[in-house]
């Protein structure tokens, strides 16, 4: 149990590293990703569902995004009073590059995993959920 918290930690390091490079975090390339797989502007309630967190914190994760220059409010065309977050070129630029480290990673972890066999090892990782 200790190796699996110690080797989950170990990576979430990696991978805030990583990302950091790009000038980027985990929640920020999360909402990024999400707005690029969307392809439109999402309502923060949208978004907020897809990074599965609460209203107020994607609220605030946009309010970081937007001072960054990687999304804009918009109106929402079906609510007057309510506002979408859109990414602009220069986030989905970082969007591309956060996706390019974290592949990096990926292939870095499936090299020091090689000798194990993939599917066997999602299915034990699977039934500890």
């Amino acid at each position: 149990m200790y190796a699996l918290v110690h080797a989950g930690q170990a990576i979430e390091r990696r991978v805030e590293a990583a990302l950091n490079e790009v000038e980027l975090s985990a929640p920020k390339f999360g909402a990024l990703t999400h707005l690029v797989e969307a392809d439109e502007a999402l309502s923060l309630s949208e978004l907020a569902e897809c990074c599965t967190c609460v209203r107020s914190n994607i609220t605030q994760l946009v309010d970081r995004l937007e001072a960054d220059g990687l999304v804009r409010r918009v109106d929402d065309p079906q609510d007057r009073r309510g506002k979408r977050a859109a990414i602009t070129p220069l986030g989905r630029a970082r969007q591309a590059a956060g996706a390019r480290q974290v592949a990096r990673l990926e292939a870095t972890l499936q090299h020091a995993l090689a000798g194990l066999d993939p599917a066997a090892l999602k299915r034990a990782l699977a039934q500890i959920d």
